[in-house]
């Protein structure tokens, strides 16, 4: 197929005014509570086929893309993830993504057989490509719901190791290699894929560390480039070794953004602009694949009932029982069944049966993509409230926020919020009474919309906002004598680490 430069003209033009459409709604999901992939889906679909006539039916071409695209997703969140948060919950996060994911494949396979009236081969697959949550989504909901740092990191870490076993199981079950080798075979394979992936995702992290300590590039803007083209060099190897290369990016990923490396700050910037660049691109291309008048009812009824099983009985049975390797009350729990997002990495896995030719692979398609619209609307917005009901959420965690500032990134030191909460014991002790290990400052506090340089003898209260400067070597230390403060006021360092109690 030619293209001339006249083509080019048109889809510059027309790629650019999507994108900033897509772009400037961000601000309009974020307000709404939504993940922004809901609106690039329907930008999708408007642009399609029943809306602007834009046609897209290369099923080959979408798992290529899809595939590229939720590697770069996983590069960014892997950078972006501390592993002193996700490593508590590592544990727990690894069973969701192995046990939770086995469970969960199946039940909806039994529901999708014996309620759906699907075959064995289309039930299992439903299973297969619903069961992992999507990383875009649930990153881009944490953002905004302040949590206990062990659910984050186990919301964290199963979506970013969910995708790669359920990419490998999908694939061998619309090769027909699933039936070629058995149950015994078939697991051999997946836990092969896997441990390849991790061993070279390891090697490219590790590895690629070595190299840009000692690298000195000639501009600052290249160390970004390098360290998204390492996790990219791990997907590659890993997948020429015929393992996984899902893993391996998000391992190398999350090595290498917890190293300490030159423009760290710039470097996750870069990589948080191109994972939204390949969000939109991958959604937007979902959206277009899909034809609405294939919808019919009858889709509809499927995907609610799907949902359902999914949402109330598969992805709770699957939290309880990965639980077994790391107890929570029963409040977290609850709280991680409900924020099992599902997002665009359902809709790229179903474009593997789609390029495989597996019959029925379209009506496939079209249910899992009216499902993961229907139950992201739902469970998405809700889940600021089911924290609050649930009693989960913690205002006055301390949050890293990134800074562009490039004094902190050279001393190697972070910025946290902290939020005084109503329930605090934080209130009415003095900025001197905190007794924060020494290097460490209150900066500023944000009192009634006012901001004021505090002193020693700066009386702290209720709603207060605490900006605090911390070494990066004391973050831990500084982050728990807060918690203690909080939970314990001013004699807290004396009475001893107080029953938890909510901050």
């Amino acid at each position: 197929m030619s293209f001339d430069v006249h083509q080019l003209d048109t889809f510059l033009l027309v790629g650019s005014a999507v994108t900033l459409l897509a772009i400037l709604a961000v601000r309009f999901s974020s307000s709404a509570g939504l993940p922004s992939l809901l609106v690039y889906l329907l930008m999708g679909v408007a642009l399609g086929e029943s809306g602007l006539g834009i046609h897209f039916e290369n099923a080959e071409l979408a798992h290529s893309l899809g595939f590229a695209a939720l590697a770069v997703i996983l590069a960014e969140g892997g950078l972006t993830t501390r592993w002193s948060e996700a490593r508590p919950s590592m544990r727990l996060g690894l069973s969701l993504a192995t046990i939770g994911v086995c469970v969960s494949v199946a039940v909806v396979a039994l529901a999708g057989h014996y309620l759906l009236g699907l075959s064995w081969e289309l039930a299992v697959l439903l299973g297969a490509v619903t069961s992992p949550t999507d990383a875009a989504a649930v990153f881009s909901v944490l953002r905004v719901v302040p949590l206990p740092r062990r659910l984050v990191g186990a919301l964290e870490a199963e979506s970013g190791l969910n995708d790669a076993p359920t990419v490998v199981l999908v694939t061998l079950i619309s090769t027909g290699a699933v039936s070629d080798h058995g149950l015994l075979g078939t697991g051999g394979i997946v836990a092969y894929e896997l441990l390849a992936g991790t061993g070279f995702g390891l090697l490219c992290g590790f590895g690629g560390a070595w190299v840009m300590r000692r690298a000195a590039l000639p501009s600052s803007g290249l160390y970004p480039l390098a360290v998204l083209t390492l996790t990219f060099l791990a997907y590659g190897a890993a997948a020429t070794a015929h393992g996984s290369g899902f893993a391996a990016v998000y391992v190398a990923a999350l090595v290498l953004g917890n190293m300490e490396l030159p423009h760290r700050a710039a470097t996750r910037s870069f990589a948080e602009g191109v994972a939204w660049l390949a969000q939109i691109g991958l959604f937007v291309m979902l959206g277009l694949l899909l034809s609405p008048a294939r919808i019919s009812l009858s889709t509809v009824g499927l995907a609610i009932v799907a949902g359902l099983v999914l949402t109330f009985v598969a992805r709770p049975v699957s939290v309880v029982v990965s639980s077994v390797v790391q107890r929570m009350s029963w409040r977290e729990l609850s709280f991680l069944s409900w924020a099992g997002l599902r997002g665009a990495v359902p809709i790229v896995l179903t474009t593997i049966p789609l390029a495989e030719g597996v019959e029925g692979a379209t009506r496939l398609f079209d249910l899992v993509f009216v499902m993961v619209v229907i139950y992201t609307m739902l469970t998405g917005p809700t889940l600021p409230m089911v924290a609050r009901l649930l009693k989960v959420a913690r205002r006055s965690e301390p949050r890293g926020l990134e800074m562009e500032a490039a004094p902190l990134e050279r001393i190697a030191a972070d910025l946290l919020q902290v939020t005084i909460s109503p329930v605090s014991r934080m209130h009415g002790v003095e900025v001197g009474e905190l007794r924060l290990p020494k290097g460490v400052s209150v900066s500023m506090v944000i009192r009634d919309g006012e901001t004021l340089v505090p002193e020693r003898r700066t009386v702290l209260r209720h709603g207060d906002d605490l900006l605090v400067v911390t070494p990066r070597r004391l973050r831990d230390q500084t982050e728990q004598r807060l918690r203690q403060v909080s939970e314990g006021g001013r004699l807290a360092q004396w009475l001893g680490r107080p029953p938890h109690r909510p901050a």
